[in-house]
């Protein structure tokens, strides 16, 4: 369910940087799509897979624990998307899920974070996922597949690509992704086992930032981001 873009969680809204591409005219067809996405992957998802990672590591300690200062985990998260449209978007991501995770999967750790004045779309997407049972691992791959598949469902809606095509595009991203996000978990794991945020990966481009700061000043959107 949680990998089911049908599931109420807020992604549809969101292009991750896609619609600032099309608007410039850089990206324009299924191999412009499948350019981004490599590069998306190899430098920008170690952050939010790692973090989802750690955050369903830290949703099942807190079942034995006395509890997780989710709001440092935040703050680290924070400090990894420099944009504040970026930050933004986590935010407006996080929200929606969490609303749809507590209905489904309550928890302790969903209570926690539903006790914060807001929470990054990775550390909700963790903790639901250990709520329904998933894996750290699999926590990290669901980050990554939000990523591809909201950059592809925006592209099919923005450029009106091929669908199969595009289709063929996110399965070859998300098998190129497998051994970024199980490097990203296994980091985000570790974190959480010591009970550091700042050793959550610290992968980045700039490209995404100024992406999602230019979709910020454009008037006329399709997308929240």
């Amino acid at each position: 369910m949680l990998a089911d873009s049908r599931l109420p969680s807020g992604g549809h809204g969101h292009s991750g940087g896609v619609e600032a591409l099309v608007d410039r005219g850089l990206l324009r067809s299924e191999a412009d799509l499948a350019a981004f996405l490599a590069g998306r992957i190899a430098t920008g998802a170690s952050v939010p897979a790692g973090a989802a990672a750690a955050a369903g590591a830290l949703a099942q300690m807190e079942l034995t624990t006395v509890g997780v200062a989710w709001g440092e985990w935040g703050h680290a998260v924070s400090a990894r998307l420099p944009a504040a449209a970026t930050r933004k978007a986590s935010y407006a991501q996080g929200a929606a899920l969490l609303r749809t995770a507590s209905g489904a999967w309550p928890s302790i750790a969903l209570d926690a974070l539903r006790a914060l004045p807001r929470a990054h779309h990775p550390l909700v997407l963790g903790v639901a996922a250990a709520a329904a049972g998933a894996t750290p691992s699999d926590a990290a791959l669901l980050a990554v597949h939000h990523l591809i598949g909201g950059a592809c469902t925006a592209a099919v809606r923005l450029l009106g690509l091929d669908p199969l095509v595009v289709a063929a595009v996110a399965a070859e991203a998300g098998r190129d992704a497998e051994p970024v996000a199980a490097a990203a978990a296994r980091i985000g794991v570790a974190a959480a086992a010591a009970a550091d945020p700042d050793l959550l990966p610290t992968d980045g481009n700039p490209l995404y930032d100024v992406l999602a700061q230019l979709h910020r000043s454009t008037e006329a959107t399709l997308f929240a981001s």
